[in-house]
């Protein structure tokens, strides 16, 4: 009996349905992601927080001197080593080179998708936390702030960058072993940021919390939106 290969019109179908079901998951998540947003948003306007970010925050303070985290110096020197990964100008330096590299290797929708993730994360950082202009704790902090609290720019901006460049590196691998450390280690770098914020008493558990939500939604968009085009300019 004969066996007949599936027809190049059949693979495409296949490809078109396979491509199309990611796109509409990655969609779903994303909007979850915000809907979380918008319910911490609203419990944190209310005060409907307070005790839960109180409560975390001391944990992360010394029981004998709340002024200070807990721990010995090193630890304390080590998180805002940790914190550094999420700043402005740390980020900015990875994301450039990371566009130098694409443009290079011709690569330039996947250049445009990491300018397009970092410059619309940092513009809707700034406008939330103007929009909800919360204070920062009333603890000392063991890191320099100049903007308001809610969400955190670190762990916002940290989630869009190491999720954009973990997924590209995923894509780029063939090995899946490869693929799922790349990401782990973009969730791990995240995580590490957005607790280093908490610990150095610079921000609620809810500004973190808000962060990832908004940092993590904006990065499956922006990869999502880059992956629609791309297929529709191979088809």
């Amino acid at each position: 009996m004969d066996i007949k290969a599936p027809s190049s019109s059949t693979g495409v179908l296949r490809g078109f349905q396979s491509d199309g079901m990611w796109l509409i998951l990655s969609l779903f998540v994303a909007g979850g992601l915000i809907l979380g947003f918008g319910l911490l948003a609203e419990e944190v306007i209310e005060g409907d927080t307070k005790g839960f970010d109180r409560t975390v925050l001391l944990a992360f303070r010394s029981a004998g001197d709340p002024s200070n985290p807990i721990g010995p110096p090193w630890l304390e020197e080590m998180g805002r080593d940790v914190t550094s990964l999420g700043s402005f100008a740390f980020l900015a330096f990875v994301s450039v080179a990371a566009v130098g590299y694409l443009l290079i290797t011709r690569e330039r929708w996947y250049a445009a998708l990491v300018a397009l993730a970092v410059v619309g994360g940092e513009v809707i950082s700034t406008l939330l936390k103007i929009a909800f202009d919360r204070p920062r704790p009333e603890v000392i902090h063991s890191a320099r702030v100049f903007t308001a609290s809610f969400p955190s720019g670190h762990a916002m901006l940290s989630a869009v960058t190491f999720l954009t460049l973990g997924a590209l590196l995923a894509k780029a691998s063939p090995d899946h072993r490869a693929k799922a450390y790349f990401v782990s280690l973009a969730l791990f770098l995240t995580v590490m940021v957005g607790l280093s914020r908490v610990y150095l008493g610079v921000h609620y558990p809810t500004d973190v919390l808000a962060g990832w939500c908004v940092g993590s939604a904006w990065a499956i968009l922006c990869w999502s939106a880059i992956r629609w085009i791309e297929q529709r300019r191979s088809r």
